[in-house]
């Protein structure tokens, strides 16, 4: 898909995921390796029909307990449903934009029917990504969505994002404990991604925006609806990061609070658009992340 200095491309094959996201010439998100059809080496993937983590694949709704397969090598927790690790197809495309959807007919990865559909449209500064749910079910079932996106880091690049709290996490990456905001890094005023400790925790009243400046200028600016929550994954010393709008928390569905539920037929719904702004604003430099 193109349009004007902004080109992008998806995988059907490769779970749904966008391949690249290039402006004018340059990477924006992390390109996929040639061929490529993991999505943990993808540019982004859809979290769908729920988000993050549900502890050892265990939950309690509507009076049933149940138990989902642990998906993710030797994890010990269930992790971001069912839609990244399912082939979608093609149902509607134009030379800037595409419909995908992946058909879920229930089972031991999630006990419920659904449909999921990605709307994607280019524009010659953005990309706008839509995701929606629908309970194809004969009953309400829990439901969560995200985007997972991989953005690239300089030495320079910078972060800001406002957000109400922040939830440290227990070893094995779980929500554990509520704190201030600004715990691992004031975001709120612009922070250096780049940092030697693994950043992996969702925050809370985020704003839907975020951020991103790097050290050469470039300024990519991620908005989106239908998402209360921002996870922020930062490995120790690398060049790539994620900021991922989420519809809720990791392990909500055994919270307090919980998932959103669908009736039958009812559906819901994420946006995001990354846009690239070339007008040389620039975040307050910062002593970045604690």
């Amino acid at each position: 898909m193109r349009a004007g200095a902004l080109e992008a491309a998806l995988s059907p094959a490769g779970r749904g995921s966008l391949l690249w996201l290039r402006h004018g010439g340059a990477d924006v998100l992390r390109r996929a390796p040639v061929e490529c059809r993991d999505p943990l080496g993808m540019a982004s993937f859809p979290l769908v029909p729920y988000a993050n983590r549900i502890a050892h694949g265990r939950f309690a709704f509507a009076g049933r307990d149940y138990q989902l397969p642990r998906n993710f090598g030797d994890h010990p927790h269930s992790i971001h449903g069912t839609g990244w690790q399912a082939a979608w197809k093609v149902e509607a495309q134009s030379a800037d934009a595409v419909r995908l959807v992946q058909d879920h007919g229930g089972g031991a990865d999630w006990p419920w029917a659904y449909r999921a559909e990605q709307h994607v449209q280019v524009r010659p500064d953005a990309i706008d990504m839509r995701l929606m749910l629908t309970n194809r079910s004969d009953a309400a079932m829990p439901a969560g969505l995200g985007f997972h996106p991989y953005f690239l880091a300089d030495a320079g690049t910078q972060l800001q994002f406002a957000a109400t709290s922040l939830w440290l996490a227990t070893p094995d990456m779980l929500p554990d404990r509520e704190v201030t905001a600004d715990t691992l890094g004031d975001w709120s005023r612009g922070a250096a991604v780049i940092g030697d400790t693994l950043i992996d925790n969702v925050y809370a009243g985020w704003d839907g925006r975020a951020t991103i400046v790097r050290g050469d200028g470039t300024r990519i600016v991620l908005t989106a609806s239908g998402a209360d929550w921002l996870h922020v994954y930062r490995p120790p010393d690398s060049v790539t990061f994620c900021i991922e709008p989420v519809s809720h928390c990791p392990d909500a569905i055994n919270r307090a609070g919980g998932m959103a539920v669908l009736a039958p037929g009812a559906s819901t719904q994420l946006s995001m658009t990354i846009a690239i702004d070339k007008s040389d604003q620039t975040l307050p430099k910062s002593d970045g992340i604690a």
